[in-house]
């Protein structure tokens, strides 16, 4: 009796796996952001969301960033995290606008001020 699955036969391959969605976006984060450890708190919080892009203090007193990667982790950033900031942080805004990717082996950068 014949067994319905033939061992020999070939396996088709698999169609390719989709690359994930990814979507970036510029942050202008006000409030009291400079001088308390604003950067740093990004750069470590973006890194843990496994996000690439960068972060840079803006002379208006403000913190710039751009945040490039998984759509959910993103919306996270802006929505529960950059709103909150490290505990000596007020924020008393955040202002998204739309970017272009980044490559995600490019990490999360800390730039200079602008």
């Amino acid at each position: 009796m014949a067994s319905s699955a033939d061992p020999d036969a070939a396996t088709p391959p698999s169609a390719p796996q989709p690359e994930p969605a990814r979507k970036a976006v510029r942050v202008v984060v006000k409030g009291r952001v400079t001088g308390v450890g604003f950067r740093d708190w990004t750069a470590s919080t973006a890194e843990s969301l496994g996000l690439a892009g960068w972060v840079r203090n803006r002379r208006d007193g403000s913190v710039e960033a751009l945040l490039s990667g998984d759509p959910a982790k993103i919306e996270d950033m802006i929505t529960r995290r950059l709103p909150v900031g490290p505990p000596a942080a007020t924020v008393t805004a955040v202002v998204p606008s739309t970017a272009e990717p980044v490559d995600p082996s490019t990490g999360f950068e800390i730039k200079f001020t602008v």
